[in-house]
């Protein structure tokens, strides 16, 4: 039996969209004479629909796209996601189904048995977990078809405080007794910087303990927050990968049912910047072309983290599609200016010079009777901050762009950031990324050539909204804030556990305390990128008022 599989760009509710590219793939492994073409999970809504699953419509023009589909399936049968309806009137009113399109039909074959409501998952808020374990028998062949989830009944954890056995049953041991020839996994599982080391031991592992070889095909590109970076697989019954899909790309190979240990083991450890880097271009190109967008205004200040965020668009949408917004105020340095300068004619982008400091004046003297000649404090730096956010938001108002946040996960998380101000924007591309990590990114960008002005690299980072201001003044140093800020965050370590990794009680204390106090500022964010285990937003629910 010849097989495809079929890694695939989906977008959310564009059933014609998706309907047609999975018909394109089906009709071009018709002709090469291939038995069954394999897609993702949901592929024909997109994943995750979120709450337009509980719309009737919704649920029934996937439906009426599945059943077209199955209309091309006369020669080739296919495997296609998408939700189905649940006849039993108590329960969830949806399956997460694998449907079986097969001689002009479609067939809500197998449903997904463990539904994760943990981290950006929230599926039994919409699915009925399936309790029918069977096999699909085709072309002489026994096989045992999951879906994501499924195969995750146990998995490696590093967090304290929770299990890496979250469910009660494995529903591949279930199927395993009934003599299964091959495995096959429909994903939508997202992308993060570690999950590709995790993704290949829960696989490899399920296939070495079963002795069954599994056959996962994952979606790949972004909606919205979550990236998906394909990475399908076929791994052999002794847990080695032998053919693995493009990653970050549609992809789409043949192969024979017929997967022994002849096969070369092709696992890898890619680099991690690199995948962070890739997710990031494909995130935010995905972002605009779903959205039917396609410029960008970022605030360029001469600091590395818009000189991140400017080389990512620039990959993602080209160059004539970003513009740069200079706004120097008495506190700008001369290099400040003249790297974000530097950094336009690298990208070769677009940008403008609006000065603030005259503006920043017209406050301060219409403020004066109001303020009753108290000292400047924190509340003039963020007074050019949002005369910064206002700018730029006008500009991108009047041109039709859309504005880039260029925040960084370590001040996120530590509330180093003025709401209006610096933390405008519609999508953070940064988010997700602590700045130690901005660092690497920087210098993998400038591996064949300078992208990131040198100086921009090299000098101590500064809000420059006072003389001589450095981050320092109100940070610990970024290599010691990241480390405590990834146990606390994605380790879920208290302080007395930091501590005891070699960190000093008192800067823990006062870290960890920000975190807790700037849950609101973060509540009010645009939406990150997501490339880590644990990113702010959908996928850390804390609550804004309370006492922790």
């Amino acid at each position: 039996m010849k097989l495809a599989l079929a890694q695939l760009n989906y977008r959310i509710a564009d059933f014609d969209y998706n309907k047609k590219k999975i018909i394109q793939h089906i009709n071009t492994a018709s002709e090469k004479k291939v038995d069954l073409v394999i897609f993702s999970e949901l592929a024909i809504c997109g994943y995750p629909p979120l709450d337009l699953l509980t719309r009737e419509e919704f649920v029934k023009q996937a439906i009426a796209a599945l059943e077209e589909i199955a209309s091309h399936c006369t020669s080739t049968a296919a495997i296609v996601g998408g939700p189905s309806i649940n006849p039993n009137s108590r329960g969830k009113q949806l399956f997460n189904t694998a449907w079986f399109l097969n001689e002009g039909k479609a067939t809500p074959l197998i449903h997904k048995t463990l539904l994760p409501t943990y981290d950006v998952f929230d599926e039994y808020r919409y699915f009925q977990p399936n309790q029918k374990f069977e096999l699909l028998s085709f072309k002489g062949k026994r096989i045992a078809i999951t879906i994501c989830e499924d195969l995750w009944d146990d998995q490696p954890v590093e967090a304290a405080f929770s299990r890496n056995q979250l469910y009660t049953l494995s529903p591949l041991q279930k199927l395993s007794t009934l003599r299964p020839d091959i495995v096959i996994n429909i994903a939508a599982s997202p992308f993060s910087h570690h999950q590709h080391e995790v993704r290949h031991k829960v696989i490899c592992s399920k296939a070495e303990r079963y002795k069954l070889p599994v056959i996962y095909v994952n979606q790949v590109g972004a909606n919205t927050e979550l990236i998906f970076d394909g990475s399908s697989m076929v791994v052999d019954s002794s847990g080695r990968v032998i053919t693995r899909l493009k990653r970050f790309e549609e992809d789409f190979t043949i192969i024979s049912d017929h997967i022994t240990a002849e096969q070369p083991d092709i696992s890898d450890k890619p680099d991690e910047i690199e995948l962070i880097y890739n997710a990031l271009v494909l995130g935010l190109r995905d972002y605009f072309s779903k959205s039917g967008l396609s410029t960008a205004t970022i605030g360029l200040s001469g600091g590395l983290d818009s000189a991140v965020t400017a080389a990512i668009a620039v990959d993602a949408l080209g160059c004539k599609n970003v513009h740069g917004l200079l706004m120097p105020s008495q506190y700008s340095s001369d290099h400040s200016i003249t790297d974000a300068e530097k950094l336009v004619q690298n990208l070769n982008i677009s940008s403008t010079v609006v000065p603030i400091k005259e503006i920043f004046f017209g406050f301060e003297k219409a403020l004066a009777p109001v303020f009753e000649n108290r000292p400047p404090d924190v509340t003039e730096e963020n007074l050019q901050a949002r005369i910064r956010g206002t700018l730029l938001m006008a500009y991108s108002n009047k041109f039709g762009h859309i504005l880039l946040n260029t925040t960084n996960k370590s001040e996120a998380a530590v509330g180093y950031g003025t709401l209006y101000g610096d933390m405008n924007g519609g999508l953070s591309v940064l988010g997700d990324v602590y700045k130690s990590k901005v660092y690497q990114l920087a210098r993998f960008m400038n591996r064949n050539g300078e992208i990131i002005p040198e100086n921009t690299i090299l000098k101590p980072p500064s809000a420059e909204l006072r003389p001589d201001q450095k981050d320092t003044d109100s940070l610990p140093e970024y290599d010691v804030l990241d480390a405590i800020l990834f146990r606390y965050i994605e380790l879920n370590k208290n302080i007395d556990e930091i501590v005891k990794d070699g960190f000093e009680a008192a800067i823990t204390e006062k870290v960890i305390r920000m975190v807790n106090r700037n849950e609101y500022k973060r509540f009010q964010c645009p939406p990150i990128l997501r490339v880590s285990g644990k990113a702010f937003g959908f996928g850390r629910r804390m609550p804004i008022v309370a006492k922790y």
